[in-house]
């Protein structure tokens, strides 16, 4: 089949599903139908943000010594962080980044992977902290791993959507939001 007859075949499919609207299959595709779009944003916003909050956050992790934070195994060691021994072999050795000295870019990519998780984790400058993990994804993608797409596009789709519908309503920015609101009642629309 091609796929302009797969795509006429699923606008038929569609047509005669709505063009019966009190059959049961009809009805159970609305009724599903209505029933995502109940899904609330902030639930999904902040499975959003916790989910790859963790993968850059676990990645950070693996760069520094003295300091360890892991909720999901339990452990913690909490002191001062200091750059790995293997962190920096790891830039010259595997990543191979063109353009930074591994001795830069290891610390940079350690910092990064520790702030910008947790800011997205409290939801504080959400769509900023998005774009900075996206830009790394983008830079891990076409440098250092080009065949792992599926799982850089999956954290893309992640971060642009953080992006695009904010990070909800169980965040610092929507808690400094509707302060702002309250405080500058005359610039609410």
């Amino acid at each position: 089949m091609s796929p302009t007859s797969s795509g006429a075949a699923a606008r038929t499919a569609t047509a005669s599903v709505s063009s019966s609207p009190g059959s049961p299959l009809a009805r159970l595709v609305t009724g599903a139908i209505a029933l995502f779009e109940r899904l609330p944003n902030t639930a999904i916003a902040f499975i959003a943000r916790f989910s790859v909050a963790a993968v850059f956050w676990n990645s950070g992790q693996t760069k520094v010594e003295g300091f360890v934070l892991n909720f999901v195994s339990g452990e913690f060691a909490l002191g001062w962080p200091r750059l790995s021994d293997s962190a920096v072999s790891l830039f010259q050795d595997e990543y191979k980044l063109p353009f930074i000295a591994p001795e830069l870019a290891a610390p940079m990519a350690a910092l990064a992977e520790h702030v910008f998780p947790l800011l997205l984790l409290i939801g504080l400058a959400t769509r900023l902290s998005a774009l900075a993990l996206l830009v790394m994804t983008l830079v891990i993608q076409v440098f250092v791993y080009p065949g792992a797409y599926a799982t850089h596009g999956t954290w893309a789709a992640v971060l642009l959507y953080l992006m695009a519908r904010g990070p909800g309503a169980l965040s610092v920015d929507h808690w400094l939001a509707g302060r702002h609101a309250a405080a500058h009642p005359q610039r609410r629309r």
